[in-house]
């Protein structure tokens, strides 16, 4: 039997009286860049400070404040603890991935307003360009799915928005005015997923493009610029060769899954020359593919991975078009050893990310797309269901609980990622529903209609929740009562569907459209 981590983490009392807020917790990264990797966090907790999710709390030694508690939060290098589920990652100030954090649970920061407007559009034209798949040409505009932002409070006092578009370029927008702040860097093909910034003060940038490339650049330069890609036609892929996941770094360390269907772990060696300028010398310590013959013999060979990785304590998690949903121990990862230690199948294809809480359950959203299955992918979905709570820690049947979304015979199921926050999840469904379910037991507590195709994630930011639909709202919720959201405002954008998901940082809401821009709000 797999023993399910604790907390993770020792809290030791070393002083109080100083308001620092949740943003200490900013610094769960590595020391600053050139340092060495660190075990100790320095974080001051207010009493009441709002979270994203409940965590477990770690084992103090206190005393009391009137105020504040001042403690040392302990993390093993190369691990994800429990109690990080909810809180931003890293050194890096700002929003920094799709979905904040290694757990997928952090989402941003507030307040934000009762009433937003729009500030800015961006661009003038919009962002598109034509582009091929399995012998279909279209043309692309805006963003899509996942298409989130990250936003990044560069050390010289700029905030930057930062991300990835259908005209196959990355962005480098200003967060207060949309103007450029860089010249875009362009790809050969669409980008659909979302970029990430490196999280521990090293001026990086992750992504991934429709034109089979990987690709790590440095933002320290004049212009942004290319230090290592990796092509997908480097190893013998089953589908194709685009990179929509969202990559992951911890603690030098990248994971990172492709449509061809193979799962990547590379050590970093970032650094900095004797110029000042960042540099990475990029080590393969894991290349395995994400299926074996019995998945090809169940699903066929549309197996890519679209979802973003998962990382919790030392396993990194992963799911793939065919339903399978792995895990790795990742504690020998620099020796190039990462076992797997959870496999579930799960019937449906999964491309939406994965959800960890801070006891260590997944959430998973399957897809259910009838037209597209075999007889045993049907029968396996319908009894599995379309939003899954797994126990990958048991030695039975990991399955919790699991939510049957099917609705008749059409596509239906998940695209979205749910949002975590006090013991709840927040789902939007493809055939249009948005749903509150309790995390314990899968009970559906809440629901209302928002439009077929939703597939932007919900964020929860300062108790408030945001959602973005495919007819072109933007809501919000006041989660006063979580069980029981109450519409604070809806903006009726007239841009299109809406696929990306927002990124809310300090109250200003980023989102893109299918229209071809991207708009601020606040």
């Amino acid at each position: 039997m797999s023993r399910r981590p604790g907390p993770g983490a020792v809290a030791v009392v070393v002083g109080a009286g100083v308001l620092i807020g949740l943003a200490a917790f900013a610094l769960l990264g590595p020391n600053p860049p050139g340092e060495a990797s660190p075990t100790t966090t320095l974080v001051t907790l207010t009493p009441g400070a709002p979270s994203t999710a409940e965590t477990p709390a770690p084992t103090t030694t206190s005393t009391t404040s009137p105020t504040t508690t001042t403690t040392v939060l302990v993390r093993q290098p190369d691990t994800v603890p429990g109690w990080t589920v909810g809180l931003p990652w890293g050194a890096t100030e700002g929003l920094t991935m799709f979905r904040g954090n290694p757990t997928r649970t952090f989402y941003g920061t507030g307040p934000l307003e009762t009433h937003p407007v729009e500030l800015w559009r961006y661009p003038e034209a919009p962002m598109c360009r034509s582009s091929t798949s399995e012998g279909e040409t279209k043309v692309w505009c805006g963003l899509g799915w996942t298409g989130q932002p990250v936003v990044w409070e560069r050390p010289d006092g700029v905030v930057e928005v930062i991300f990835g578009a259908y005209d196959g370029a990355v962005h480098f927008v200003d967060a207060g005015t949309g103007a450029d702040l860089r010249p875009p860097f362009p790809t050969g093909d669409i980008i659909k997923g979302s970029v990430t910034l490196d999280p521990d003060g090293f001026p990086l940038l992750y992504f991934g493009s429709r034109d089979n490339k990987l690709r790590i650049l440095a933002l320290d330069r004049d212009v942004p610029t290319l230090l290592w890609s990796l092509d997908a036609g480097e190893v013998r892929g089953i589908w194709n060769n685009d990179w929509d996941a969202n990559p992951v770094v911890v603690d030098d360390i990248l994971y990172e899954g492709g449509e061809n269907g193979w799962f990547f772990a590379y050590l970093l060696n970032r650094r900095f020359s004797a110029e000042g300028l960042v540099e990475i010398d990029p080590e393969q310590l894991l290349a395995i593919p994400g299926y074996d013959s019995d998945l090809i013999a169940k699903s066929g060979r549309n197996l890519s991975i679209e979802n973003s990785p998962v990382v919790y304590d030392q396993r990194v998690y992963f799911a793939n078009s065919g339903g399978r949903v792995v895990g790795l121990d990742v504690s020998g990862i620099r020796d190039g050893v990462a076992p797997i230690v959870f496999d579930y199948w799960a019937g449906g294809d999964i491309d939406a990310t994965m959800v960890v809480d801070a006891e260590g359950f997944l959430y998973v959203s399957i897809e259910h797309e009838p037209s597209e299955m075999g007889p045993e992918e049907l029968a396996r979905s319908r009894e599995v269901g379309q939003l899954v709570k797994l126990d990958p820690y048991t030695d039975g049947d990991p399955r919790v609980w699991g939510i049957d979304l099917t609705a008749g015979s059409s596509d239906a199921g998940l695209w979205s990622t749910p949002a975590l926050y006090q013991r709840l999840l927040y789902v939007n469904t493809q055939s249009g529903e948005l749903l509150v379910v309790e995390t314990g037991d899968g009970e559906i507590v809440w629901r209302e209609e928002v439009g077929w195709h939703s597939w932007s994630s919900p964020v929860v930011v300062a108790d408030v929740l945001v959602v973005a639909t495919c007819t072109g709202e933007l809501r919000g919720y006041d989660l006063a009562d979580p069980r029981s959201p109450e519409r604070l405002w809806t903006l009726e954008l007239g841009g299109g569907c809406i696929e990306a998901t927002p990124a809310v940082w300090e109250g200003t809401i980023y989102l893109g459209f299918r229209d071809g821009y991207l708009r601020a709000f606040r």
